[in-house]
Formats: C-alpha cells, structure tokens, sequence
C-alpha cells in the first residue's frame, strides 16, 4: 500500500469501477425479474420498481465505463512516468501496446456491451440479457488479465479464476447494492408486497449461488497470494487488507443469512410492513459492507501478494 496520489486515484476508481459493474450487472437481474412480474406494465404496482431498476442499470453502466477509461488513463501516467494530465499522449500505446493497457481496454469495451444492453426503459429481451452477460464476461475478463492473475500468464487457470470469482462478487455485491440502494424500497407498498416477497427469495437465491463461486474462488485467490504461507496475512499490507476483506465478507454473510432464514420467511408468513422494512434495512447495511467489500479487493489488487512482499 501506499499515500502516492496516483496509486490512490487508481484504487479509488477500481472500486468505484467495481461497484458500478456489480451495481449494473444487480439492476439488470432486478430489471428481468420484475419483467417477471408483469412490472413494466403501466398499471403495475411494482413499475416503480422496475423503472428504478432501469435507470440504475444504465447509470451504473455509464459509470463503469468512465471509470474504466480513467484507470486506462492512469494506467497511462503511471507506465509513460508523466503527469496525470499529460498522459493522454501514450494512452493509445498503452492501450494497444501492453498488458495492463490491453486489459482496461478490454474491461472497457465490456463496459460499453453491458451500458448498450442497459439502454432501454421497456423489458428486457432474451437478447439484450445475453448480450449483458457476453459484456459482463468480457469485463470480467479483462480486469482480471490486470490483477495478480495475470503472472500466471494469458488465459491461465490463474485468469480463469479470478474472471469467475470478479463475476461472482459483482451478481451478489449487485442484487444487493442495487436492490436496498434503489429498487426495492419503490416495492415498500403494501399494493406491491407480493412482487417484493418473490423478487427478494430470487435475489436470495442467486446470492446463495453466487457467495458459493466467491468463496471457492477466493479461496483460490488466497492461497495463491499467501503462497501457501500464513505468516504474509500478518506480515504485508497485501495480509492486512485481504484480513480485512475477509471480515467483510464473513459480515456481509451473516446478514445475508439473517434476511434469507429469519427475516425473509418472517415477511412472507406476515406480509406486513414491519418485517418488509426489515428485510429491506438488513439489506442496506449488507450493501454498505459490500462497497467495503469492494474498495479492500481495490487495495489488494494494487499491492504486491503477499508472498512476494514477504521475499
């Protein structure tokens, strides 16, 4: 870790990039679901839902590929040793012409395939939710040749893993952020309580799926990184911060675990406004763990492993 600014500028928008991916990848599962749910129809009483989830999606969308162009940007400084604002001069060469560059050209190009399936305020077509998956893939992808993963090589098991373990993080980090921060508090009514209950068991559900792919896939990580070492959790700033994360996520599981058996089934045998305020509150305080979440995976994707701090 370090206080350099420019190492600072490029922690801060991989996070903001992370959680603006999550966020879109969120908003356009809640958007197909609540298609589900007839919402898109004027006299839907969960529209409300449906059109936050729209406009959220897209937003995240724009979001994401700005902050992938900036991370190019100063990956552009930092490789060319010129100020941040004269790096416009290598940015192509970057770009085109190294790893790293190709990389965030990569996750930028995903960013635009997902914002370009984002872009419409009706339901989701079979189409554009492919699409969505094919850009979300490409992004994935493309971050992933630019962390740690990356020293295994091109196309590495290294790679493979860190692409499934980013797409993993973003479905549940996304249902969640997307869902307490925009979606689901516009299906608080007591008109739309059905369509909340049904949409909350299937963002529950793909959690459940997905926190299985990030944890065995951050396991993975892991121990890659510590090198089947203990002693570099304690001994780098690279531990600390995957420590950290880890008591992060291991919260954000038992909040996740608090609405899917206890305050979830609770709303759906009730259906009253408490316990739907409940489900939503505990959501907002696991989305709030989840951009932590987030910004730790940013430190560590910019510190050296742990293994090779330690020598």
């Amino acid at each position: 870790m370090s206080d350099d600014p420019l190492w600072l500028l490029q922690v801060f928008f991989a996070a903001l990039a992370d959680v603006s991916f999550a966020c879109a990848l969120g908003a356009l599962l809640l958007n197909a679901w609540l298609g589900r749910e007839q919402a898109f129809a004027p006299v839907s009483p969960a529209r409300g839902g449906f059109r936050r989830a729209a406009r959220f999606g897209m937003a995240s969308a724009v979001v994401f590929v700005a902050c992938n162009f900036a991370s190019l940007w100063l990956e552009s400084a930092a490789m060319s040793g010129s100020p941040i604002a004269d790096a416009g001069a290598s940015l192509w060469l970057v770009a085109t012409a190294t790893h790293a560059g190709i990389g965030w050209a990569v996750a930028l190009a995903g960013g635009v395939v997902i914002a370009i399936a984002a872009a419409t305020s009706g339901r989701l077509s079979a189409g554009r939710m492919a699409m969505a998956a094919l850009g979300a893939l490409i992004a994935s992808a493309g971050k992933a040749a630019i962390g740690h993963a990356a020293d295994a090589g091109a196309f590495s098991l290294a790679e493979v893993v860190q692409t499934l373990h980013l797409l993993a993080t973003g479905v549940w980090g996304g249902v969640v952020i997307a869902g307490a921060a925009a979606v689901l508090p516009a299906l608080e009514s007591s008109v739309a309580r059905a369509s909340l209950m049904r949409v909350v068991g299937r963002m529950s559900h793909a959690a459940t799926i997905a926190v299985a792919f990030v944890i065995a896939t951050g396991a993975f990580n892991a121990w890659r990184g510590t090198g089947g070492s203990a002693v570099v959790l304690t001994g780098s700033g690279w531990g600390r911060a995957l420590l950290v994360k880890s008591a992060l996520i291991a919260a954000a599981l038992a909040l996740g675990a608090l609405n899917r058996w206890s305050a979830l089934p609770r709303l759906q045998r009730t259906a009253s406004t408490t316990d739907a305020h409940t489900v939503i509150n505990v959501m907002r305080i696991e989305a709030v763990l989840m951009v932590a979440v987030f910004v730790a995976a940013s430190v560590l994707s910019h510190s050296v492993p742990g293994f090779a701090a330690g020598g």
